[in-house]
């Protein structure tokens, strides 16, 4: 469960693309140890405040905060080595890689090999389709076991705070349903922080504390999910009612 102070914090974070201006004036604030969601139509910019947040694109201006520290201006690898990890859109799997391999990709930074042991076995306890494949290839799974590959390689790098990129994409509702119980028992289990990036706005304010609702670049409601769930302006625009 969240509690009031933010692990991560966005302060008018501006993010261009060229001449394109992606995020506009993004304030976030992340509470530790709870579930945040950013939710909106395809092309809103949800993508991008992740790749802001992980520096992969930077901000242009504004600032970014995790546990207190300005990462705003680091490399992704040295966001990763603060404890931020991310499940990127599409997967991004190592396709020539053994489930394994996939996996011990993950904890590449790490150095405690008994605990990175542990982390594994609890992994593939997570999602027991990926104990099943342990040996497999990462290009020969289906589009969900890719997910769920994804999601237990971030994991491996034992984050404080979990960035998940539309982790529903493409996948059939079965599925979405034991992709979102999983990343609850992920924030129940490990006490992780998880920001979720997401187009399934129902799942998605179904598990989460806090979501933010972003529309061409800008945050334009911010509320607890629940209140989220029931408001008119959220239900027309993303729960198709």
């Amino acid at each position: 469960m969240a509690n009031d102070q933010p692990i991560l914090q966005l302060k008018d974070v501006h993010t261009y693309y060229g001449n394109i201006h992606a995020l506009k004036g993004v304030s976030i604030a992340i509470p530790k140890g709870g579930i945040a969601c950013l939710i909106g139509a395809n092309g809103a910019g949800k993508s991008t405040t992740l790749m802001t947040i992980f520096g992969i694109q930077p901000a242009t201006s504004g600032k970014i905060f995790y546990e207190g520290r300005a990462i705003h201006t680091l490399q992704p690898e040295d966001v990763a080595a603060l404890g931020v990890a991310q499940s990127p859109e599409g997967r991004q799997i190592f396709p020539t890689m053994s489930v394994r391999e996939n996996l011990e990709m993950g904890a590449y930074l790490r150095k405690d090999k008994n605990e990175i042991a542990k982390d594994m076995e609890w992994v593939i306890t997570l999602f027991p389709r990926l104990k099943e494949r342990i040996s497999q290839l990462g290009g020969t799974l289906s589009g969900g076991e890719q997910q769920m590959l994804a999601i237990a390689r971030a994991l491996m790098q034992k984050p404080t705070l979990l960035l998940l990129d539309e982790p529903s994409l493409g996948l059939a509702p079965k599925l979405v349903e034991v992709i979102f119980e999983t990343i609850q028992q992920i924030n129940q289990d490990s006490g992780t922080t998880i920001f979720l990036v997401e187009q399934n706005a129902n799942m998605a304010l179904g598990i989460s504390d806090i979501g933010y609702v972003m529309e061409t670049g800008k945050i334009v409601l911010t509320d607890k999910s629940a209140v989220l769930l029931e408001s008119e302006q959220v239900k027309k625009a993303y729960l198709g009612e």
